[in-house]
């Protein structure tokens, strides 16, 4: 049965509200980001269309120098991918046998471990920064990119862990028990089987660990005291974090901050749709 001309319409009508509502706040920030002057519009009910082009807010933010003319974006850019992508590596890479483990095995402590996993993720991470100063000035890691790559990847195994426990979980132990009967082994099964049916998950997760860590600035903060080790979120926050806020500064940084998540995004789509697609046996 052909749907209705009126239900089409009002479909799509719905749609386009909805769109219109999501997209109002993103013209804003366009707006803002292509004003030169950097201060908040006085009218909120007019139509955030900016009324000539000006690239002076993205070239300032681009273009920064710090006092030995050093160009600051390009450092932090890099230091903000390496940081995000070794975390996301590192909390990823760990999580998938514990997540399995804890999916398969039954083992002493195994509801505990995963409890307290579940409650550290409670608490917000600046609670732990006068423990992790004293780890990691122990480890001379204080103020060093690598300190920071320690902290993001810990604090996402916990999280990764949760995550992917639930995408093993989903999976029928009719396999598992089918390639054991073949003579497989436990990491016969992870390796071959459990992790290209997983995939998806891995994709969902790594997703959410990368953007975790790439708008992270407080931990940043406190533990970087170099201007050119600063992630890009540091930068972006001391914009408007003083007496004279730059907004059109702040909106600039903020377009060229989704950039690479938004491209990460379209890149791990594309592997979940193939995970998604693939069955786990032929019909």
């Amino acid at each position: 049965m052909k749907p209705r001309t009126l239900d089409i319409v009002a479909t799509h009508s719905i749609l386009l509200l909805m769109s219109a509502i999501v997209l109002y706040p993103v013209l804003w920030v366009l707006k803002l980001a292509l004003t030169p002057g950097g201060q908040l519009g006085s009218d909120p009910s007019a139509i955030p269309l900016p009324s000539h082009l000006d690239l002076s807010n993205f070239a300032a933010f681009v273009l920064a120098k710090d006092f030995n003319g050093n160009p600051l974006f390009l450092y932090q850019l890099g230091n903000s991918l390496l940081v995000s992508g070794v975390a996301t590596l590192i909390g990823v890479l760990f999580a998938l046998s514990a997540a399995f483990a804890f999916s398969r095995f039954a083992f002493s402590g195994r509801d505990s471990g995963l409890k307290l996993m579940l409650i550290s993720q409670m608490f917000p991470a600046v609670v732990t920064a006068v423990p992790l100063i004293v780890i990691l000035d122990g480890l001379g890691l204080f103020g060093t990119t690598a300190g920071l790559v320690l902290i993001y990847a810990t604090a996402s195994v916990p999280f990764c862990i949760w995550m992917l426990k639930g995408f093993f979980d989903t999976i029928p132990r009719d396999l598992e028990e089918s390639a054991r009967l073949d003579g497989a082994g436990s990491f016969v099964i992870f390796w071959k089987i459990m992790l290209p049916l997983v995939r998806p998950g891995i994709a969902v997760t790594a997703l959410f660990s990368f953007m975790t860590a790439w708008n992270e600035f407080i931990m940043a903060s406190i533990f970087l005291d170099d201007v050119t080790r600063y992630t890009l979120p540091v930068t972006l926050q001391q914009a408007v974090g003083g007496y004279d806020p730059n907004w059109g500064l702040f909106a600039a940084g903020s377009l060229l901050l989704s950039i690479p998540v938004v491209l990460v995004f379209f890149f791990v789509q594309r592997h979940m749709v193939q995970g998604l697609t693939a069955g786990a046996v032929k019909g």
